[in-house]
């Protein structure tokens, strides 16, 4: 008989197992024994009608050995299973390969009875949303998830009753790598889960160990035993010292925005008149270069220059340490960052996202700054940058696939005469240099003073931030000489010093590093 007939018993079987076990690492195990005996023996049955009650009827003949000798090798209690039916270990030794696999089958599948328990209590989902998360049919999520409540009636109740309130944030990562988010998902996808980003949240401020964790997330231990096992493998956690881990990324939460609202303003206002006139000059000079501007406003525009600006003088004039990013487990140079603030307070921050296009193309950067109250998205995929070039450069492109995604994704628009319009401002590598030139003039003579006053708030900054994270805080800490632009337009909103932006605005730019 055909041994691809297990195969369809696999599950069947686990859940025997489950059922007659008290952990998963005995359920393993049973499934594993039960279906070594089966494949060992299955050339001997000759009906295939009798293939179901023959193979239960193994089951229980080695649930019963199992129990008795529970610990030992498997060599030492299958020897004794079924004695009635003789075999050869050199017949055997030929069925191994099918027998590894199956037992490779039994351990994905008991972990997906893991992760079921955890998406269902601790992640709050229903049956159909795990059924598309997990890609499995929803009456299979049922049938596991009832077969792991009846092994697991206890840690289950418990998790119910306290596991439905976890803390919730958002984990992203910073510095550089090729990702395209879909056939090569962003690192921070393999630690976002609810339990690990409880972990996390958990072993920011303190290093805790698993039984610690276990009280604090309100699941049973194992389940953080699993969890802490892929943070350390993806560098999320640190192992501080034996058996106690400490997450090793910043994670930003509201004591950040309370120390900018009570402090960042206040420290630029011995200067606000002058930064606000420098702003003003930049906008006027800018406003003469002839620069793709994408049909946007000059008060949209007042905001990028702004942001060009103060990123340029940061290049120039900052001289805070900016420590360089490691190399991590993939080969490039990023760190996560995680975020739980609840909104109601706000840090002085300006993001800026970078994309360029590859290849022999790598002629243009696209920038997003995200500034509050304003629109933002991601950057670019390189492919769009190609197509934006094409249409900036020749006014179409021959990449017709690209263009429908970009003009999808709102980057490029396409006109009712058929043109394609890009959506995005654009300088040439001369305008960008033209550019430069009008910020350091505006800007340079106020930079001793700028420096000094952001020097005298990050001293107090920094102090909020774990210590085992100098270098993640050092680089934040350098990132606040641009960002507190932030705090200047918050100030001349709310002064009415100068317009708000158009409600759709978002503030990026197309720029060009390198000529063909």
């Amino acid at each position: 008989m055909e041994h691809a007939i297990l195969e369809n018993y696999i599950e069947k079987v686990y859940g025997y197992a489950v059922n007659r076990t008290y952990s998963r690492e005995e359920a393993d195990e049973l499934a594993q024994e039960i279906l070594f005996i089966a494949v060992r023996e299955l050339p001997r049955l000759r009906e295939e009608s009798r293939f179901e009650p023959w193979l239960w009827g193994i089951a229980n003949n080695v649930t019963k050995r199992f129990r008795r000798n529970l610990g030992k090798q498997r060599a030492m209690y299958s020897y004794d299973t079924l004695e009635q039916l003789p075999y050869e270990d050199e017949y055997f030794q030929e069925q191994e390969e099918i027998y590894d696999s199956l037992r490779t089958k039994i351990a994905m599948l008991s972990g997906i009875y893991r992760d079921i328990i955890v998406l269902y209590y601790y992640d709050g989902l229903s049956t159909k949303a795990i059924s598309e998360k997990l890609d499995i049919p929803e009456g299979t999520i049922r049938w596991r998830l009832t077969e792991a409540r009846r092994k697991l009636k206890k840690e289950c109740a418990e998790m119910k009753e306290t596991a439905l309130r976890p803390v919730r944030m958002k984990v992203d990562i910073y510095g550089t790598g090729n990702y395209d988010g879909i056939k090569v998902p962003f690192p921070s996808v393999y630690v976002n889960d609810a339990l690990s980003q409880n972990i996390l949240y958990y072993c920011y401020e303190q290093p805790n160990g698993v039984e610690e964790l276990a009280k604090a997330c309100g699941v049973p231990a194992y389940y953080i035993e699993e969890r802490i096992e892929n943070l350390l493998k993806r560098k999320a956690v640190l192992e501080i010292s034996k058996g106690r881990y400490q997450t090793d990324f910043i994670i930003w939460s509201d004591k950040y925005g309370i120390y900018c609202e009570e402090n960042a303003e206040k420290a630029l206002m011995p200067m606000m008149e002058k930064l606000l006139g420098a702003l003003d000059g930049i906008a006027r000079e800018a406003a003469g270069i002839d620069f793709y501007k994408a049909e946007k406003s000059g008060t949209d525009l007042f905001y990028l220059y702004g942001a060009m600006a103060f990123w340029y003088a940061s290049e120039r004039y900052c001289k805070l340490p900016n420590p360089k990013i490691p190399e991590n487990y993939d080969g490039y140079e990023w760190r996560y960052i995680g975020n739980m603030e609840t909104g109601k307070h706000h840090r002085t921050a300006v993001s800026r996202q970078n994309c360029s296009n590859l290849g022999s193309r790598g002629n243009y950067h696209h920038t997003v700054y995200g500034i509050s109250g304003m629109e933002s998205r991601p950057p670019m995929y390189d492919c769009y940058i190609n197509v934006c070039e094409d249409i900036l450069s020749h006014g179409s492109t021959e990449d017709i696939d690209a263009a429908a995604c970009a003009i999808r994704d709102g980057y490029i628009t396409k006109r009712q005469d058929g043109s394609f319009f890009v959506t995005a401002p654009s300088f040439t590598k001369e305008q960008k240099a033209e550019f430069d030139a009008i910020a350091d003039r505006c800007l340079g003579s106020l930079m001793p003073e700028y420096s000094e006053i952001v020097s005298n708030f990050i001293s107090g900054y920094k102090k909020l931030f774990p210590k085992h994270l100098n270098d993640d805080a050092d680089r934040m800490c350098q990132r606040l000489f641009p960002e507190m632009y932030a705090a200047i337009i918050e100030y001349a909103q709310r002064t009415e010093a100068i317009k708000r932006p158009s409600p759709d605005c978002c503030c990026d730019v197309l720029i060009q590093f390198k000529k063909n």
